[in-house]
């Protein structure tokens, strides 16, 4: 007998519901989310189990590297992707693992990539980093905000950077203000320990945005696309790491135009008799590399004339985001070949029209 296993993971539980091949429930239960309490509870169907399916959840790596140690057969369910059922008035945790496994039985389960857990911490650091950078500048913003709303007049992040040194008075800080933004008063004191909290977390982030890409780096040296990478125009080291290891393996694209969408640099309209007749999911794809490669196309605009006349060339025809988009999507698709063949960029190869 042939069954198939569906899990509704949660925050603090999972539902685990197991059907046969006539969708007939064999197993259904809530348990918490101990590793141990489930892995007891599938023993006893574990020679019959085709797969078991685990949504890609916020929490799904625990779940599914404790059933791969065990040697069970995971498929991770891609949310994103699944086409609702049909049918029910009323729908549960129970059905939602039910369908599932039913998925699976018919072979129309939409899977995620399991990224191997030896590799997962370094790309899950890289984000870390991401993560502290845009704290950091929402507190650039902050200090900015706060000049403005004082002053009337804006402060360049090079001004803010020289605000305040480690172990600085008030008062010096006060006249560095004072200095640098030309301003006739004083400032308030309740300002100016906002803008030192500020400062603060600045300097904290710093230092730990630094630490975690020396140790990125290190790990990533040892990455062959990471090398390869650099020769795209555009690509420094963070985009290069942040493509390198979000991508994974390469060949879990069967071709260019998969990688492309994954890395949403192509249009999710569906257009038909020249018609748009609605839009696909654009959540669908890696947000990390949908950054990674806009980033590289504003680089490329500013630093490569190739890539900057092909970008006007688009926009005289569109608009700036569409041209920017399209140079995106020529450059995840130079980083695709460049990654399967292990070759290094071709700039007279990318920008050559026919």
């Amino acid at each position: 007998m042939r069954l198939y296993c569906g899990i509704d993971l949660h925050g603090n539980n999972s539902v685990i519901s197991i059907i046969d091949e006539t969708d007939r429930v064999m197993f259904e239960k809530r348990l918490p989310n101990d590793i141990e309490a489930i892995l007891s509870s599938l023993e006893t169907y574990r020679a019959d189990l085709v797969g078991i399916v685990v949504e890609s959840t916020f929490n799904w790596y625990w779940l599914v590297d404790g059933l791969m140690d065990k040697e069970y057969k995971v498929h991770l369910a891609n949310p994103a992707a699944i086409q609702q059922y049909d049918g029910l008035k009323f729908s549960n945790d129970k059905s939602d693992a039910r369908w599932l496994a039913h998925m699976l039985r018919l072979g129309i389960l939409p899977e995620g990539y399991i990224y191997p857990k030896k590799e997962r911490a370094v790309r899950d650091l890289l984000r870390k980093r991401g993560q502290l950078v845009r704290y950091r500048t929402s507190n650039l913003l902050s200090i900015n905000n706060l000049v403005s709303r004082n002053y009337g007049s804006s402060v360049s992040v090079r001004q803010i950077r020289q605000l305040d040194k480690e172990g600085e008075s008030e008062s010096k800080m006060k006249m560095k203000m004072k200095m640098k933004m030309n301003m006739n008063m004083n400032m308030n004191k309740n300002l100016g320990l906002a803008v030192n909290a500020n400062l603060a977390v600045l300097r904290c982030l710093d230092e730990q945005i630094k630490v975690i890409e020396r140790e990125v780096i290190k790990c990533a040296k040892l990455r062959p696309e990471f090398a390869l990478l650099h020769s795209v125009v555009g690509i420094g080291d963070i985009l290069a790491l942040t493509i390198a290891l979000e991508t994974g393996d390469i060949g879990r694209f069967p071709n260019v135009g998969d990688f492309s969408s994954y890395c949403r640099t192509v249009s999710s309209e569906r257009i038909s008799n020249g018609k748009k007749k609605g839009k696909g999911n654009t959540k669908c794809g890696n947000k990390y590399l949908a950054w990674a490669f806009i980033e590289a196309a504003n680089f490329a605009v500013r630093y490569n004339e190739q890539a900057r006349k092909f970008y006007q060339r688009k926009s005289a025809k569109t608009n700036p985001v569409v041209a920017r988009k399209a140079l995106a999507n020529k450059l995840a698709r130079a980083c695709y070949y460049i990654m399967r063949d292990k070759v290094p960029f071709d700039n007279e190869r990318l920008f050559t029209t026919k």
